[in-house]
């Protein structure tokens, strides 16, 4: 369990927390870029650690993230007119461009330089496949935009979905960093391979090591004379990445899903696919239906999830559908912080452990001065072929690292095409 001190500590991101302070130091999602499809479109609203924000493509097809509310007397910019480049205020006219400069104040004397002598809340955005990042720490500190594998594909080899969870960011997190609940969970009542191998070994061992990018994870069942190891990953500061809806064996991409804070009690979770070398296939997205228009679950706790008690007793574990109301009903239920002084943890949670240690390390240090790992700033190791996830059966005479090599705590300098060969050769 963690004390209720570290339990704050972890858990609020709101402005002027410590772990706010950590999250700024990175791009995180901040929206989709379905949210403002076209230039001089209508704004989006954006609640992102604890700041209420406003989104608009301006004329030019720049992005901007601005203050919602007018730095003149605090009308919502989420009903201004986005035009020539700017965001105009309904109420007095005042206009503001993607960097937060105030461009007019027509309501003020023609030669007065009054808005000059103002900047409005602006945060830098980098647009990838679908998602719009945003960087929200101090302009000086700046780090590169990671080259994460899945930023880098053809757009048409990913997908991205995005709905409100009404819970602590932490919560969410957590359920990435455990693979012991996909035997309970996310069970099914089918003879399917990978149900058939969750059932049969419900205790996984855990390995974890700490990484240049945030916590490897690997948890080891036994399967007469093999075993079956599924390989996620924790990636600073809100990355879990999962083997999710891919067959055993196979090395074609993974899921990478994100929990952002909104406030300190409701994260936005994106869940970002790829595919290394083919076209997402519309089937394979089947969480959008999920979703409501709005980002809101479709299921959620105020109709308990639609949970059927017949199905579950004869169609999967829970009785409510799809993998992401599993994963809310379990988290959200918790409440919206829940208070870790009360948990009795076990071997079973140790991953979850190690990445909680990860994240107070890296908040500590901070607090002391230290820059927190992960953050970019050098462009000869901004790649990350190190970074995998998959599940794969090996012999149980074999070390996992012997087949995967390539799996290393950091980033060797070396041709990345070396890297994509023994992956290749992996497989």
């Amino acid at each position: 369990m963690l004390s209720r001190e570290d339990n704050q500590l972890i858990t609020q991101t709101n402005p002027g927390t410590p772990a706010g302070a950590l999250m700024r130091c990175y791009w995180i999602p901040a929206f989709l870029s379905e949210e403002i499809p076209a230039t001089d479109g209508p704004p989006a609203r954006v609640k992102l650690l604890g700041e209420e924000l406003v989104a608009f493509r301006d004329s030019q097809g720049r992005v901007g993230l601005i203050g919602e509310h007018c730095s003149h007397r605090g009308t919502s910019l989420f009903y201004g007119r986005n035009e020539e480049c700017g965001l105009r205020c309904v109420y007095h006219g005042w206009k503001y461009d993607v960097e937060g400069n105030v461009v007019d104040t027509p309501a003020e004397p023609g030669s007065s330089d009054f808005g000059r002598k103002l900047h409005h809340t602006a945060y830098p955005t980098h647009e990838a496949n679908g998602i719009i990042y945003a960087y929200l720490g101090a302009q000086e500190r700046m780090p590169l935009f990671p080259n994460y594998e899945w930023t880098q594909v053809p757009l048409e080899f990913t997908y991205v979905t995005k709905c409100l969870l009404e819970c602590n960011y932490l919560q969410g997190l957590e359920g990435e960093c455990d693979s012991s609940h996909l035997s309970f969970l996310h069970r099914a009542f089918t003879n399917e391979r990978n149900q058939v191998m969750y059932k049969s070994d419900t205790s996984p061992v855990y390995e974890t090591e700490d990484t240049d990018f945030g916590v490897r994870l690997i948890a080891t069942r036994n399967l007469d004379e093999q075993h079956y190891v599924r390989f996620s990953a924790f990636i600073m500061p809100v990355y879990g990445c999962v083997p999710a809806g891919r067959a055993t064996n196979e090395l074609e991409g993974y899921e990478i899903h994100t929990y952002v804070p909104a406030d300190d009690s409701h994260c936005w979770r994106y869940d970002i696919g790829f595919r290394r070398g083919r076209a997402v296939r519309d089937d394979e997205v089947h969480r959008r239906r999920q979703i409501n228009p709005d980002y809101s679950k479709i299921r959620n706790a105020r109709n308990n999830y639609l949970q059927d008690r017949q199905k579950q007793k004869t169609v999967n574990f829970t009785g409510i559908e799809d993998f992401l109301n599993h994963d809310a009903c379990a988290t959200e239920s918790m409440g919206a912080i829940f208070d870790r002084t009360k948990e009795h943890l076990g071997v079973s949670d140790k991953a979850v452990v190690a990445v909680r240690k990860f994240l107070l390390s890296a908040i500590k240090e901070l607090q002391q001065g230290k820059e927190p790992p992960h953050v970019l700033r050098d462009r000869q190791r901004n790649w990350f072929p190190h970074v995998d996830c998959f599940a794969h059966l090996v012999p149980c005479d074999v070390p996992w690292r012997n087949k995967f090599d390539y799996l290393t705590p950091t980033a060797e300098k070396e041709n990345p095409m070396s890297y994509a060969a023994r992956k290749r050769a992996a497989s």
